[in-house]
């Protein structure tokens, strides 16, 4: 099977429209999206959203029912999103009709978990937009490092091949093209990361580890009510690297405190996907391993705290 972008279009016409207001995973691969979404389709950044709290701008109250949710997957039926996580167990919920996910596209769910999306929200953009990156130097590695796509390259070469044919019409050689050497890890781990350490922009580990190094991945999630020097360098350096025009920051004007909570995929099975989620009021959820769904319920919009 290959995805075609027109079908992708059809279904979800907002992929291609301009000007739309936007929220993003609180983490460096939702800024890298940011810059990218704002830079080709000049989107207006408009909040945050980290799974446990919301943080909102007066664009994102304005227009909340026509917001687009980036690296994110909603349930909402009024809320568009696009993301790459594993999503389905043996249907797809009502609610994410409205989400483009590679994974539902493709028809993966949580009983083929081994036959994912392997590369990032940020990666199926650029595909999906024709996008090419061609340059061998510290670009590709800011686009790789999203979602760790460079060490999912090395990995699962054979998820990887699959998926590139699935996705064809793409310089996907480009970004394959020496990753699997002991040479690119060295300019990860003696440029990239520690450039990242520098900024404030690592967080902590995350659990896959280089081939050749034994290179332990950084994750970098940030907390918007403090952590704007951050998201600003970020979006300069990726702005340095590969000319994509900053997103302007959003005034925050609204957080929403929310509640994080993981089940066994096993418990909900004997209810029903649907039927949990309409009993639980869930507002998102990902698909995290083979047994593991974790998911977020909210307050509405209307009950929120402002700041």
């Amino acid at each position: 099977m290959q995805i075609k972008r027109k079908n992708i279009f059809k279904q979800y016409k907002w992929l291609k429209e301009k000007n739309k207001f936007f929220i993003i995973s609180a983490d460096y691969d939702g800024l890298i999206c940011a810059s990218f979404l704002h830079h080709h389709l000049n989107w207006k950044l408009s909040g945050y959203y980290d799974y446990n709290s919301i943080w909102l701008s007066e664009n994102a109250l304005k227009n909340k029912k026509d917001l687009i949710w980036v690296d994110l997957n909603i349930l909402p039926s009024s809320g568009k999103s696009i993301g790459s996580q594993i999503v389905t167990l043996n249907n797809n919920p009502i609610g994410l009709k409205t989400s483009c996910n590679p994974n539902i596209i493709n028809e993966i769910d949580s009983k083929n978990f081994n036959m994912k999306f392997p590369f990032s929200t940020l990666l199926f953009l650029m595909w999906l937009h024709k996008i090419n990156y061609s340059r061998e130097d510290i670009g590709k590695l800011l686009i790789l490092n999203s979602d760790n796509s460079w060490m999912k390259i090395q990995k699962y070469s054979n998820n990887i091949d699959s998926w590139t044919n699935i996705l064809s019409d793409f310089n996907w050689q480009n970004f394959k093209k020496n990753i699997s050497t002991i040479d690119y890890e060295n300019k990860i781990d003696q440029y990239l990361y520690p450039k990242l350490i520098n900024m404030g922009a690592v967080s902590g580990y995350s659990k896959l580890t280089s081939k050749y190094l034994n290179i332990k991945s950084r994750e970098c999630k940030f907390n918007p009510d403090w952590d704007n020097d951050i998201i600003l360098k970020l979006f300069n350096l990726f702005a340095e690297n590969l000319k994509w025009t900053p997103p302007k920051l959003p005034e925050i004007i609204k957080r929403i405190e929310g509640k994080k909570l993981a089940i066994n995929i096993d418990e909900i099975n004997k209810m029903g996907l649907d039927k949990f989620f309409k009993k639980y009021k869930v507002f998102s959820y990902a698909i995290t391993s083979p047994k593991i769904l974790k998911y977020t319920i909210f307050n509405k919009y209307d009950n929120a705290k402002s700041e």
